[in-house]
């Protein structure tokens, strides 16, 4: 586990930002948090990355948003309000993983789905401090482990 202490907006992008670097076809980031903790900022920082900051937008109402850039596909979720994993699998949502890059927010919802490679962020509010976030940082699998590691997390600011 990585912690990442986020003072504003601007650092969590430039976590998301960082750890995109090392994201290819058939990774899976999941987020989790409360309402405004930070999950939509961190995916602004991941499109950032690949030219698509413009192009954000909360896939809360469509389930998913897809992007595409230099035959890069990045598919944006927001499983908050299915019922079920079964649902999930309805839309046909695993076959997202193989075909790019997917960020899961409130992917707890369905987390027997996931495959065992993936990237899990917690994120944290601070009640006294509304601008900071704790942000910890889950790799799951071997795949993930070593991309993280190659990474400084404790020196993005």
């Amino acid at each position: 586990m990585y912690i990442f202490n986020s003072e504003n907006e601007e650092n969590t992008i430039q976590l998301a930002y960082t750890i995109a670097k090392v994201l290819e076809k058939g990774d899976i980031i999941v987020l989790n948090g409360e309402l405004g903790a930070g999950k939509t900022k961190f995916t602004q920082g991941i499109l950032k990355y690949f030219g698509l900051e413009k192009e954000i937008s909360s896939p809360t109402f469509t389930i998913v948003n897809e992007y595409t850039k230099n035959n890069v596909n990045i598919y944006h979720f927001d499983v908050y309000r299915l019922e079920d994993e079964e649902e999930f699998y309805a839309i046909g949502g695993e076959e997202y993983f193989q075909n790019g890059i997917c960020i899961i927010e409130w992917g707890e919802l369905i987390k027997n789905v996931l495959p065992k490679d993936y990237i899990e962020i917690k994120f944290n509010k601070n009640d006294d401090n509304l601008d900071f976030r704790t942000i910890e940082i889950y790799p799951h699998g071997e795949k993930m482990n070593k991309k993280l590691k190659n990474l400084n997390i404790e020196e993005i600011k």
